[in-house]
């Protein structure tokens, strides 16, 4: 009997008195913080995992690009297709050659022979279309692309250090597909990719 007592005076008591945790959801509280905490690190792991921030460095890529600016790029775009050409990607630098990733556009594919002569890139014999280049190439050059190898170069064709400097890039140094500039503001916007109709009857 006196044991009943006693825990119904405990119980009246903790009912008159209810827990700090309680009377200010401290332990609610707790609990969401961790939850949020835990979504927040879960999205940053995906988005991690997924695609990638880069900054564009120098002016390899004008006009399309400019020093400074911050891309955001798909590291899954080529899980399930290879690199196209006119594709603007971002690069491990071969040889190591730089730390700091290069950003250049895909001009030639394995298999390819590509020139550069009179000015313009020619892809198997053809002369591509390019509007997107500052200035045309003045440097000669013929390349044979093997199995996995890609030929990349800069829009900005006399100032940029790319395949017709230092040959034809492996795929596994390709990183990803530039996609979209999140700064500065005034740039924000989608990355333009181009594609070649000169080309597309041809095998």
């Amino acid at each position: 009997m006196t044991d009943e007592l006693s825990d119904m005076g405990m119980s009246e008591e903790e009912e008159a008195f209810p827990s700090l945790s309680r009377s200010f959801g401290i332990r609610s509280w707790l609990q969401d913080a961790l939850e949020s905490l835990l979504l927040v690190v879960i999205v940053f792991l995906v988005i991690n995992t997924f695609t990638g921030r880069y900054q564009v460095h120098g002016q390899s890529m004008e006009p399309g690009l400019y020093d400074g600016q911050y891309l955001i790029a798909s590291k899954v775009a080529y899980w399930l297709h290879p690199p196209e050409r006119g594709d603007v990607v971002v690069l491990d630098p071969p040889n190591e050659q730089s730390a700091v990733p290069y950003i250049k556009r895909v001009i030639g594919l394995p298999g390819d022979h590509v020139e550069v002569h009179d000015q313009r890139v020619w892809i198997n014999g053809i002369a591509l279309h390019e509007p997107y280049i500052s200035n045309p190439p003045n440097y000669p050059g013929a390349w044979t692309l093997q199995e996995g190898e890609y030929f990349v170069l800069g829009d900005n064709r006399n100032n940029s250090s790319d395949s017709h400097a230092w040959g034809m890039l492996s795929r596994d140094h390709i990183v990803g597909k530039a996609v979209f500039c999140y700064w500065p503001p005034k740039l924000w916007g989608t990355i333009s990719h181009y594609t070649y109709p000169e080309l597309e009857n041809v095998q």
